[in-house]
């Protein structure tokens, strides 16, 4: 035990004789109308990697094999999964807990963007409180039957993913990065933090790899290359998978129609990843 241990487990990941006696669970207890098969948790240590991207199009590719998803935005402070899907305004409760929003193809998602007036407010906020946010949209949210939940967290490895990993039941993680060594130097710590909470890290993407040169289909890689494979090498994660820079993908976004982005490498990666 550390010589600054508060004796609150919530807020430190170390293993200690406190936690391993057994008084540090914090796992949050599903809404009771809901039934939620499986938990996995997009992150990255680095921001401006394309996360929130890669969370979408999770959710959409497991949605294209026939599971009903949903995406619990966890980057309180920087939630730009609702543009992505189009959605705006707010949400109801019912009597069953708040009410997700649904995109058009079906995929249903809660953001703090819903729950506010003005969604470019900025949200300040010290980090127990924006944890406890994230564990209401677990318990509170009617997610109904949902079989693959995506978690969007955000950027580093402080109070938020600490409170996704300790108390909703993640089964694995997708890490984001991008070519650049720098980069992927503080991805780094996010696998490190995975392994550190027993989270497998079931594959890697490597955003904005490459440009594709419109007239004689050159890969030219921009910001460098084989970073992902090294990032992967080193970790032993199983699966990678590259993402060019298009930018019809920003438009979709920026036009909330993600789900009409074609990325069939992506769809590919991400059946192998969930054995779907």
């Amino acid at each position: 035990m550390s010589e600054e241990c508060n004796h609150d487990c919530s807020s430190c990941g170390a293993e200690c004789g406190e936690r391993s006696a057994g008084k540090a669970d914090f796992a949050a207890k599903p809404n009771a109308a809901s039934r939620i098969g499986r938990v996995v948790a997009v992150m990255s240590g680095k921001g401006g990697v394309g996360k929130s991207f890669v969370a979408a199009m999770l959710a959409v590719a497991a949605m294209k094999r026939g599971l009903k998803t949903g995406v619990l935005d966890a980057d309180v402070t920087g939630p730009s999964i609702p543009k992505s899907f189009g959605l705006s305004g707010g949400t109801y409760k019912s009597a069953d807990g708040i009410e997700p929003s649904m995109s058009n193809a079906g995929i249903k998602v809660m953001s703090l963007n819903m729950l506010v007036d003005n969604p470019s407010d900025p949200v300040v906020w010290r980090g127990p409180i924006i944890a406890g946010v994230v564990k209401q949209f677990w318990s509170d949210v009617h997610w109904g039957d949902v079989d693959l939940l995506v978690v969007d967290m955000p950027p580093g490895t402080g109070d938020v993913p600490l409170t996704v990993f300790q108390s909703l039941p993640v089964e694995g993680v997708v890490v984001v990065t991008s070519p650049q060594d720098l980069v992927g130097m503080i991805v780094g710590k996010s696998v490190k933090m995975a392994q550190l909470m027993g989270k497998p890290v079931l594959g890697l993407v490597e955003n904005m790899s490459y440009l594709t040169c419109p007239g004689c289909g050159e890969k030219i890689n921009v910001f460098g290359e084989g970073g992902a494979e090294r990032l992967a090498r080193r970790f032993s994660i199983p699966e990678t998978v590259r993402l060019p820079i298009d930018p019809s993908f920003a438009a979709a976004v920026d036009a909330g129609a993600v789900e009409t982005v074609d990325l069939l490498e992506f769809e590919s990666f991400a059946a192998k990843i969930l054995q779907i």
